[in-house]
């Protein structure tokens, strides 16, 4: 079975764009392929955030994808900083990067432009430690989007450079693997092409309904077509992709055919596609109160997780060590 491999950004809550992308994506794929899914909380770090904000970001995001449907007998679900033998492989690979093609990834140039007091190391060598996260477990498969697509080039480079510079064929280069048809781009509610956190346009899953209901009907509109089967402009159209997601067909086909015929009244349509919203998030939410109140079960899928995790790790770096000429580990 491939091995699938993806990092988790504990970045504060899930929103609907997240779910409807990346999640329902992992669900799919923890039945089809042995499945390694971690909380990057090292990869935070580039960013010095406080250490109560790690560990509350790491309890929230878990307990969000497991309200979600990851289901930890499926998946070994892991927080980055529990399996240590990433920085082990991090150093080696990091010995055989070079300083000009890390000064040139385009993640790092945008950060250095974005924290101009704060341009670490970190920040430099994180194609080297996303790197290590891969190739620690040999993945073959690695769900990215477009913005991560030269730090899985970086990866594979990583991958062939160790490979020729030992003479052995150890390491698989991954392969970006694409969400596919599943994973819907989920529009703001400000009219903009993509929900996101940093845009203030997103709904969480954790929203409580009197927060989705006021969200929803100030969402962006127009003054309404004037003719009959006008085109949509971006921000009906992303009222209508809510539609789709949340409504049932048949009333989806009741505001398509009002807006067809020029008769639409969108307070009706913000209403109706706020309760549906709420409906469809109200069991995720429910469940995401429960995980998140339950720290002592929290601690103990990652701790088995994370045990997991190691056990493979743990291979992979004794090897490692053999293959680069270190005396395994006394």
């Amino acid at each position: 079975m491939e091995t699938v491999l993806s990092g988790i950004r504990p970045t504060g809550n899930l929103h609907l764009g997240n779910y409807f992308g990346a999640v329902k994506s992992f669900l799919k794929m923890q039945n089809e392929y042995d499945c390694y899914f971690f909380i990057a909380d090292w990869h935070s770090l580039t960013t010095h955030p406080h250490p109560d904000d790690i560990v509350k970001s790491t309890r929230t995001i878990l307990a969000e994808y497991l309200a979600c449907g990851l289901d930890p007998e499926k998946a070994t679900l892991y927080v980055q900083s529990d399996v240590r033998e990433v920085l082990e492989l991090y150093l080696y690979l990091n010995m055989n990067a070079y300083l000009g093609e890390l000064e040139r990834t385009t993640s790092f140039k945008d950060k250095a432009r974005k924290q101009p007091n704060n341009v670490n190391a970190g920040l430099l060598t994180y194609p080297t430690l996303m790197a290590a996260d891969i190739l620690m477990f040999r993945a073959n498969k690695v769900p990215v989007g477009k913005d991560q697509e030269q730090n899985m080039e970086m990866a594979r480079k990583f991958a062939r450079r160790f490979n020729q510079i030992y003479g052995v064929d150890f390491f698989p280069e991954p392969e970006s693997f694409s969400f596919g048809p599943e994973a819907l781009k989920i529009p703001g509610l400000d009219g903009s092409g993509k929900m996101g956190k940093s845009e203030g346009n997103a709904l969480y899953l954790v929203d409580d309904p009197k927060v989705i209901r006021k969200k929803v009907m100030r969402a962006v509109t127009d003054s309404g077509p004037t003719e009959p089967n006008s085109t949509k402009p971006e921000p009906i159209e992303n009222l209508f992709t809510f539609l789709r997601i949340a409504s049932s067909q048949e009333t989806y086909d009741y505001f398509d055919e009002a807006y067809n015929n020029c008769t639409i009244r969108y307070g009706d349509l913000k209403k109706q596609l706020a309760e549906d919203i709420v409906a469809l998030c109200a069991p995720i939410r429910e469940r995401i109160l429960e995980y998140s109140a339950d720290v002592d079960f929290l601690e103990r899928v990652a701790r088995e997780g994370a045990e997991r995790a190691r056990e493979r790790a743990s291979k992979t770096v004794k090897e490692v060590r053999s293959i680069v000429g270190f005396q395994p580990q006394r």
